[in-house]
């Protein structure tokens, strides 16, 4: 980070300028803070560009777009001012070197199960992106940041604000081509109109640099349009590939869009591994994070006025009591750090769980206030479930809202439904709210398990009976929500940890042994996958047990957190899968002592016996 200069604002919009973080073909980007603390990251247009009127329509419309993604996977768009002289846009902070700096420059090659836990997590990005309409077109080692809860794309959608206004750099008129040589897809080589699809090719691209350190169609070292030929015409090179990566990244990189898996089918295919990454690229977070606050520590001191003078003090005296706020504000810096190295930056948005306590500022850049004012009374904040079918100790379908603070027409409500063979989330549009009801109306799936198999939720009203209690109501459905678990770690302790399937000789006979069920449970927030099973069998042909063995391995998002864990449908994990696997239905897990034991038990969501457990 740079130090401020004298051309440059001292602050935008409600944002106060800490330093320069770089300058781009678009505009500046300079390092600031919210009111509220948080540290953001502030692109501000260049002149020539903001002098189009055709620049701003379409920088106002990506901006628009930028923010239904939701921060999910991406940093989140936390205030804009498009009409202003020099148009400009506030970008949640992402504090983590990108892939680029960690595998071209530091580390090398991440091993395989890194990269799967990548690939998981830049297609749920992805998959978000492309829900909200939008396509990133320019994916590449550089734009992917890595944080301790899973990497972070960014620099998407504006990019299209700009391709039809500019001429210079990679971007063009003629044909609109639109990317950066070595990362694009053959459709942006030809200048063709581009789809989802497109960002599945880049994104073979860089799981396939990730995994080797050479991206797979060579540098542009060797000339930018024979990079450009060997992406439409040549096949990749996938020399020193892992064996077990190679399905994925081979699917991605077809040269038929149409060949390619979607954003949602590599997001239920793929675990998410906690932590995902190696120790030594966590610990260089941890320098990262220390370097980072270091620096914003000492922008802020330079910039900040001496203490003023009169009755609280002189600039002779000793500072009084009005100066520890900001011997109280670096203390919580300095403990940042600790923080990020355990979980995650603050300034960061977590993948799954939405952020409601963090600041989000008004468009006009007028007054200092970080925090739109919100409509949801406090009563109603926070998360609330309950059972739609079933009884709350043997349930068959449950619901869930988190209720985060909003304006009107904000869709600050985020709700899981989970049935006996689906799993639905998505966000819902805040209509009104009151001292006794708040109602919600249209909403958008963000997550589907399978996939296409939800319909947004319709308009749900919520009737406050009791501080611990809630009415719902949606359509002809009616059922009552209890207060629950919220925030990135809601599974409760007793379920963490490794869990092995009791025998049951009397079952299975002698073969028992060879009827294998590991089960591990780690720490995540609702919308997570937070549990790994591995089943493994002995192979029966024509109803003779044979000496082979086999195995299956499953996950499982997480869609409730009260006195069970509610899990949506079991999902494939390619570490362990046969021909005889399939995936299955949704579970709900209770914990309680046999034999003076913990027992887990793991029950179908519908009439059936649990699979029991003892903790390994």
């Amino acid at each position: 980070m740079e130090s401020l200069n004298a051309e440059d604002p001292v602050s935008v919009g409600p944002f106060r300028l800490i330093g320069r973080l770089g300058v781009g073909g678009m505009g500046r980007v300079f390092l600031a803070r919210s009111a509220g603390g948080r540290t953001v990251a502030v692109k501000v247009v260049h002149a020539e560009l903001a002098a189009q009127d055709e620049f701003r329509r379409r920088f106002a419309r990506e901006v628009a777009a930028l923010e239904r993604v939701g921060g999910t996977g991406t940093a989140p768009v936390l205030g804009s001012d498009t009409t202003a002289d020099s148009p400009w846009v506030a970008i949640g902070y992402v504090p983590g070197p990108s892939l680029r700096t960690v595998v071209g420059d530091e580390f090398g090659p991440l091993p395989p199960a890194t990269v799967r836990a990548l690939a998981s997590g830049l297609a749920r990005a992805l998959d978000h992106i492309h829900a909200a309409g939008l396509v990133h077109r320019d994916l590449k080692p550089s734009n992917v940041l890595l944080t301790v809860d899973g990497p972070r794309i960014i620099d998407f959608g504006i990019a299209r604000a700009v391709d039809h206004v500019s001429d210079g750099g990679n971007l063009t008129t003629t044909g609109a081509v639109v990317g950066s040589p070595g990362f694009m897809s053959p459709e942006q080589v030809r200048g063709d109109q581009v789809s989802p699809a497109s960002d599945i090719f880049c994104l073979g691209s860089v799981l396939a640099y990730a995994a080797t350190g050479r991206a797979p169609f060579g540098t542009a070292d060797s000339g930018v349009h024979a990079t450009m030929f060997r992406i439409a015409h040549d096949e990749p090179d996938l020399t020193d590939l892992p064996p077990e990566l190679s399905g994925l990244i081979r699917a991605c990189l077809a040269k038929d869009p149409a060949a390619r898996p979607t954003a949602t089918e590599i997001v239920e295919t793929l675990p998410v591994a906690d932590p995902w990454l190696p120790a030594d690229v966590l610990a260089r977070l941890g320098r990262h994070a220390a370097q980072l606050l270091e620096a914003e520590g000492a922008a802020l001191a330079e910039h900040t006025p001496p203490p003023p003078t009169g009755a609280a003090g002189t600039a002779d005296t000793e500072p009084t009591a009005p100066a520890a706020p900001r011997r109280r504000g670096r203390t919580a810096l300095l403990a940042a750090v600790t923080a990020l190295v355990v979980a995650a930056a603050a300034t960061a948005a977590y993948t799954y769980w939405p952020d409601g306590g963090g600041d989000t500022a008004g468009g006009n850049g007028k007054g200092a206030a970080a925090r739109p004012h919100g409509i949801v009374p406090t009563a109603f904040l926070g998360a609330w479930e309950g059972v739609l079918q079933g009884s709350t100790d043997s349930p068959r379908e449950t619901a869930r809202i988190e209720i985060t603070q909003g304006a009107a027409g904000s869709k600050s409500g985020i709700y899981v439904q989970v049935a006996e063979n689906k799993l639905c989330m998505g966000r819902s549009r805040l209509v009104s709210a009151d001292e006794d009801k708040v109602v919600y109306g249209e909403s958008v799936v963000t997550t589907s398990i399978p996939a296409q198999g939800c319909a947004p939720a319709a308009q749900q009203t919520l009737t406050l009976r009791s501080p611990e209690v809630l009415e719902w109501t949606s359509g002809t459905v009616k059922t009552t929500l209890r207060k629950a678990r919220s925030g990135p770690a809601v599974v409760p302790a007793r379920f963490l940890g490794h869990w092995s399937r009791i025998p049951a000789p009397e079952m299975y006979g002698a073969d028992d042994s060879r009827y294998t069920s590991e089960v591990t449970i780690t720490q995540g927030p609702v919308g997570a996958p937070v549990i790994s099973v591995i089943d493994g069998y002995p192979r029966t042909i024509d109803g003779v047990t044979t000496s082979e063995d086999w195995s299956c391995g499953t996950t499982a998002v997480l869609g409730g957190a009260g006195d069970l864990l509610v899990l949506g449908p079991s999902m494939r994990d390619t570490t362990a899968w046969d021909r005889e696997c399939q995936e299955g239905l949704s579970r709900y897990l209770v914990v309680d002592k046999l034999k003076g034991k913990d027992r887990l038990l793991v029950y179908p969501m519908l009439d059936g016996e649990p699979n029991e457990y003892y903790r390994s």
